[in-house]
């Protein structure tokens, strides 16, 4: 076996882990971030705009709070907050560690993150939500 190649490939691999580890230490930092800086107080974080505009709530109201009650082992509050992001933390963890076996088994990058009906079920999911949010049955979905 040649020494000089089996370097190279450990190379290769390093440098194709640098996006999954880049991605996981920025996600690191943002929980790390939320969790000190509570966004239940005001003034810290700014308003949704969409929110702010319309007085609707977007899919992603009550995200930064829900990642702040993770943060502090609030599973219950988080779900409170916004069902539909705790619901898909698990689905990005799981293709984030997909990402992450590809990268250190120096395997290429996929270019298709899922079959394009999974992601249009996945849009309908939250155009649905978004609409069922604001809607006086679908109050227990409102942060």
């Amino acid at each position: 076996m040649n020494i000089a190649a089996t370097g190279r490939r450990g190379t290769d691999r390093l440098k194709g882990m640098l996006a999954p580890l880049g991605v996981a230490a920025a996600t690191g930092a943002v929980f790390a971030i939320v969790a000190v800086v509570d966004p239940n107080e005001p003034g810290h974080y700014p308003t949704c705009p969409f929110l702010w505009l319309t007085g609707l709530y977007c899919p992603g109201c009550g995200t930064l709070r829900t990642i702040h009650a993770l943060a502090h082992l609030d599973p219950v509050a988080a779900l409170g907050l916004n069902p539909l992001a705790v619901a898909m933390m698990p689905f990005l963890l799981f293709w984030w560690g997909r990402w992450m076996v590809r990268a250190w088994q120096g395997r290429p990058r996929r270019t298709t993150l899922a079959h394009p009906a999974w992601l249009w079920a996945f849009l309908g999911v939250v155009m649905v939500y978004w609409v069922v949010r604001n809607l006086p049955f679908g109050a227990f979905l409102a942060p």
